[in-house]
């Protein structure tokens, strides 16, 4: 990392809202002045009297360790000899009133675990990358027309030590990434590791932006976590969160006595829900050090992209108390601006919106009127198909919209599919236990909604324990319940996941035409009555498509016609009522010869068994001669036909 002085230059980019590197500038930096070495340390505290530094190195006393004030946009900064890495300290602010705060260092790369609070000097430099080949093959190989199914974890709850400590990043890559190849995911999304005091915020109401959490391990150690996801062909993606940050006294909260990253408007500034406080979308000194920090984990911890957290709550605001939401056009802007950005500094990179609302072109750049994100998480399609699914069996021909409606709208953005972790805390029941009916009827529909979901156009997201179908929710304190796996049916669970996630990255007509509609067809979205969907996904070459039926009621349906676009011999390549994963066994053992019979509309048909609760996939394996019967007055009207004639006779003379 180059490390400058703050000079003009630096400063005026800062406060016009474009130091786009800022942590190069601000923070606690080893480096050599006039030949000594020590750590310059530089913070912006535009309303402070007073910026000292404090640590362990000087017993907590600032009296000798004055900052100086560079410009009147509040910059401090000065460097100090002798000072070396490990060292804790903090940031002595004298408030314009007078009073005195103890603040850690907002571009702090390091901190104190929990519940300490100081910031440490640390060297990121050093280490040796070895991830080459993982960047070549990202740009040669972009997602959009490449399988993505993405495996959601929390660190700290993944799994636990014996004695109930977390696994280190260490640990998580020896243990993590052989689990995510073995299951076949493309990608770790892990919720955020920003330094934060709460384990139960899940890392969602941080105070060190740029302090990757101590929890775990090292700055360094998480380098090589990385690293390893990288070498074995894993991209990582972060949860982010830009939106709003905790009120702990230590943090950003009224950083030097006065509203310095939140919103001054006392009615846009407090976060009730969450009981945070709301980034100052519209302060210039607020995006640069936002999106300074969305490039810091691409640039320093190679990460390959983030999820952007509650962008419905940045696009919407109460700006006057009347409870009334409008635009945030800051939000917009900076929203736009950290997408065009990180764009600049990372071609290949995955920025994905986490928005529950209806706001155009979110993945449409920014030239074009859009946001500019490249994915947006489907929280409609989640929250319909969830719905659907909660529903007796009995009732769902009445709601049948709630799986047809997200076709409407599939290629209207580039969606991920999301069951995350959202779906499964605060009393809202793991996905198998929303399932409706008998022990084993809970397993067959969990495994029909898993097969709908990677059947379906987006690319896919899964949170931890949904694999093997965890019974309780998520507990946020324990890990993940794998004593399951000793049990049959959530043995045979984890088998089924493992060979969809492998049929899914196995057929192109799943992802290659994943964002547009020449990559599917309906067959059937009108069958309420009976419960069931059939439709076509494609690949480029036409050749090349899938036939899928998905039954959402208890009923086998046997001779159940169903049209298909091409005469052929069709197999069931899939199903998820094989008794290897816990089904029934209702299957289409035999080659399945399509009839030249129009059906929904499809020049053929076939006859087949549709499974209780199940999802069958068909594959056209072998091409049928088609030879339509045509009457003799067309016959003569064709050319082709006339003149083959002709030479059949001459040959016979």
């Amino acid at each position: 990392m180059v490390i400058s002085h703050p000079t003009e230059y630096d400063a005026y980019l800062f406060h016009s809202g474009r130091l786009f590197q800022s942590y190069k500038t601000f923070g606690a930096h080893i480096r050599k002045e006039n030949g000594i070495w020590g750590v310059r340390f530089t913070v912006w505290a535009p309303h402070a009297k007073q910026v000292n530094v404090i640590g362990d190195f000087n017993q907590w006393n600032g009296d000798y360790y004055r900052l100086e004030k560079v410009n009147d946009e509040g910059i401090w900064t000065k460097f100090f000899p002798n000072l070396t890495e490990g060292m804790l300290y903090k940031y002595e602010i004298t408030t314009a009133d007078g009073r005195i705060l103890r603040k850690c260092d907002p571009f702090a790369f390091y901190s104190e675990k929990r519940p300490n609070t100081a910031s440490i000097v640390y060297d990121l430099s050093g280490y040796q990358w070895k991830d080459e080949k993982w960047h070549l093959l990202k740009k040669n190989n972009p997602t959009y027309h490449n399988p993505m199914f993405i495996y959601e974890v929390h660190a700290g709850t993944w799994k636990k030590k014996q004695n109930g400590e977390f696994l280190t990043y260490k640990e998580l890559a020896e243990e993590l990434i052989p689990y995510v190849l073995e299951q076949g995911y493309t990608h770790i999304e892990l919720l955020p590791l920003v330094e934060h005091p709460f384990d139960r915020s899940w890392g969602y109401q941080g105070t060190g932006y740029y302090s990757v959490t101590s929890r775990y391990g090292t700055p360094h150690e998480f380098m090589e976590f990385v690293d390893q996801c990288h070498q074995h062909g894993i991209g990582v993606i972060l949860d982010w969160v830009p939106g709003h940050f905790c009120k702990d006294d230590h943090g950003l909260y009224f950083f030097d006595g006065e509203p310095t990253y939140e919103y001054a408007n006392p009615y846009v500034m407090q976060n009730d829900v969450w009981g945070t406080a709301n980034f100052d979308l519209g302060k210039m000194e607020v995006k640069s050090f936002l999106i300074s920090n969305a490039i810091f984990w691409m640039d320093v911890y190679h990460i390959d992209g983030l999820r952007v957290d509650a962008v419905a709550n940045m696009l919407y605001w109460d700006m006057d108390g009347s409870g009334e939401l409008t635009e945030n056009p800051y939000a917009v802007a900076f929203l736009k601006t950290l997408n065009e950005e990180v764009f600049k500094f990372n071609p290949e990179a995955l920025m994905i919106a986490e928005d529950s609302t209806a706001w155009p072109l979110v993945t449409t750049p920014t030239d074009r009127g859009g946001l500019g994100f490249n994915y947006k998480w489907n929280m409609g399609w989640m929250n319909d198909v969830l719905k659907y699914m909660e529903l007796d069996p009995i009732y769902r021909k009445y709601h049948h919209q709630l799986l047809t409606f997200s076709f409407l709208y599939a290629y209207s953005e580039n969606f991920i599919l999301p069951f995350s972790h959202d779906e499964v805390v605060h009393g809202k029941k793991s996905l198998l236990n929303k399932m409706p009916g008998d022990y084993w009827q809970k397993f067959a529909q969990l495994r029909l909604l898993f097969g709908y979901m990677i059947t379906h156009p987006g690319k896919k997201l899964l949170f931890m324990g949904g694999e093997f179908g965890q019974f309780d929710e998520w507990k946020d304190l324990e890990q993940v319940d794998w004593f399951l796996l000793d049990y049959d049916m959530h043995h045979k669970m984890h088998a089924y996941n493992k060979k969809l996630v492998e049929f899914y990255r196995k057929e192109k007509s799943l992802w290659e035409l994943d964002l547009t509609w020449d990559g599917f067809q309906w067959i059937d979205p009108d069958n309420n009555e009976q419960s069931i969907l059939a439709f076509i996904r494609k690949a480029k070459n036409k050749d090349d498509f899938l036939v899928i039926i998905c039954n959402f009621t208890p009923v086998v349906y046997h001779h159940f016609n169903v049209g298909v676009p091409v005469y052929a011999v069709y197999e069931e390549v899939f199903s998820s009522d094989d008794p290897a994963f816990g089904g029934s066994g209702q299957l289409n053992e035999k080659k399945l010869k399509s009839k030249k019979k129009k059906w929904h509309g499809k020049p053929y048909s076939i006859s087949m068994t549709v499974p209780p609760f199940g999802i069958s996939i068909l594959k056209p394996i072998k091409k049928l001669k088609s030879i339509y019967k045509v009457t003799r007055k067309q016959e003569f009207q064709t050319h082709d036909f006339i003149t083959a004639k002709i030479q059949k006779r001459k040959g016979a003379s």
